[in-house]
């Protein structure tokens, strides 16, 4: 799981440094994301070289945020975006989903939401970054070559709830999932998975 930022990039560069073959998928959040993050993920695909798949996620924020608790957004949002990796992971016939989470560094990292976002998923999550702090995984990442185009601007995830749930309960979020067209949601971002370089 690729994104424009810090973190994802230096967990790739991490296991390819241990030998692993990665294959890369971002989530392409537009239009609550702008097309600098597209090409951001692009140059660190690219530096890494690893190939690049797309798929589509802005439809299903809308769709989250129209009719699920605002303050699960963030959870709910993950939890898309692990069904896609998981259906790319079997397309290609990886071993693992690998990601740049670390323990605690934003609201859906907490050891509870963690929980329920791996609860999801039936392919093994890696999560090499899990114990490090932000100036570690910086350091790694600068390392790497990979910290300067990270940090090129581009805008930011803008549906982000003022107040993320930190702590959510399983049963909690399956509820409102309920109340999406989970379906049709997880049929779109996988039918609309595309390689692009």
């Amino acid at each position: 799981m690729l994104s424009g930022g810090i973190d994802s990039p230096t967990a790739a560069h991490m296991l390819q440094q241990q030998g692993w073959e990665l294959v890369g998928l971002h989530m392409d959040n537009r239009p609550f994301t702008d097309d600098r993050e597209i090409d951001k993920t692009r140059a660190l695909a690219e530096h890494l070289g690893i190939p690049l798949w797309m798929a589509p996620h802005g439809d299903s924020q809308v769709k989250i945020a129209r009719n699920a608790n605002r303050h699960l957004q963030c959870l709910l949002c993950r939890r898309m975006m692990y069904r896609t990796a998981a259906a790319l992971a079997k397309q290609v016939g990886a071993d693992a989903i690998i990601n740049g989470e670390s323990l605690g560094q934003v609201a859906s990292q907490t050891l509870p939401n963690l929980a329920v976002i791996d609860e999801v998923c039936d392919v093994p999550i890696l999560r090499p970054l899990i114990g490090h702090d932000k100036v570690e995984i910086e350091r790694v990442a600068r390392q790497a070559g990979t910290f300067d185009i990270s940090t090129l601007p581009s805008l930011c995830c803008t549906i982000v709830p003022e107040k993320p749930a930190t702590a959510a309960s399983l049963p909690r979020v399956e509820h409102w999932e309920a109340q999406l067209p989970l379906e049709e949601m997880v049929s779109d971002s996988v039918n609309g998975l595309v390689q692009v370089m």
